[in-house]
């Protein structure tokens, strides 16, 4: 039986030669739970290319999706959230924000930038859920009009990328002037005949979608993206009724009519690029 003791050196590890994997080598597909490589991910668009789920990320991964080469100028960086309310929870809100920016690297839930896309300038502003649930504070709403004045003054066509669970809450009224703030800049970037493209992406939720996310020129969304303004336990808890199946996708909200369509994030860029050049001309 020395066969099966496998004496030679290679075969027989002790557990403190073990070598693990490294962090951020290996992610898991929340749909079909299969295992995904980083890198095969990350050249799939961060779509699963077993299921074709499009998993969540940030402002970093659409930038890099985009914008030509990864190569872009980000605009006003430097915007941080105050505490006007002097809100304490179970934590005091100055403590969350300063929390939430050493987790993500973020200043808030929100990043913008100017760049190329297929040959074509486009303004950017694209929304991180994983800052405090991607909720639509002061500087969120700062950040997407003087992206929207920038479009304005360069003549840049401007998209808008939500992901979000509504307005933040520690901010109480002042975040909710952001809805009327943004939207009026909005009708300004109209009034001047430049483009306005919403992307909708899972979720976009709340304060958000009854705001910016809605007013596009074009609105159009990811494939199973979660759409809506409450969130469906609350509906269904509100009319005592069940949902219909698929309710608040990205695939219902369209037949009703609020989308003008939806677009796998791998063919995203020459679709946007193709309708960029489009207006252009």
């Amino acid at each position: 039986m020395a066969w099966f003791k496998r004496e030679n050196k290679g075969i027989i590890t002790t557990t403190e030669e073990k070598k693990e994997a490294p962090d951020g080598l290996w992610n898991k597909c929340p749909n079909c739970k299969k295992p995904l490589h980083q890198a095969e991910l990350q050249e799939n668009k961060y779509v699963c290319h077993y299921c074709n789920y499009h998993l969540r990320v940030g402002s970093k991964e659409y930038f890099e999706v985009l914008f030509d080469n990864n190569e872009f100028k980000e605009l006003f960086a430097n915007l941080t959230s105050g505490d006007p309310l002097n809100f304490n929870d179970n934590k005091p809100y100055t403590e969350r924000i300063i929390e939430s920016q050493a987790k993500t690297g973020l200043k808030d839930a929100i990043r913008a930038g100017v760049g190329k896309i297929d040959g074509q300038d486009l303004v950017i502003a694209c929304m991180d859920f994983a800052f405090i649930g991607g909720s639509m504070g002061s500087v969120v709403g700062e950040k997407i009009a003087r992206s929207i004045d920038y479009s304005i003054k360069h003549k840049i066509p401007f998209l808008m990328i939500s992901k979000s669970g509504g307005a933040r809450m520690m901010e109480a009224a002042f975040s909710l002037m952001q809805m009327a703030k943004t939207s009026a800049k909005l009708a300004l970037l109209s009034q001047a005949k430049i483009p306005y493209i919403s992307l909708l992406t899972d979720p976009t939720t709340g304060g958000v979608t009854a705001s910016y996310a809605m007013l596009g020129d074009i609105n159009i969304a990811e494939p199973g993206a979660l759409i809506g303004f409450a969130g469906p336990r609350v509906i269904k808890e509100t009319i005592k009724k069940d949902l219909p199946k698929g309710f608040q996708t990205s695939e219902f909200v369209l037949e009703h009519g609020f989308l003008d369509f939806i677009v796998d994030r791998r063919a995203m860029k020459a679709k946007l690029g193709a309708f960029i050049k489009m207006m252009n001309n």
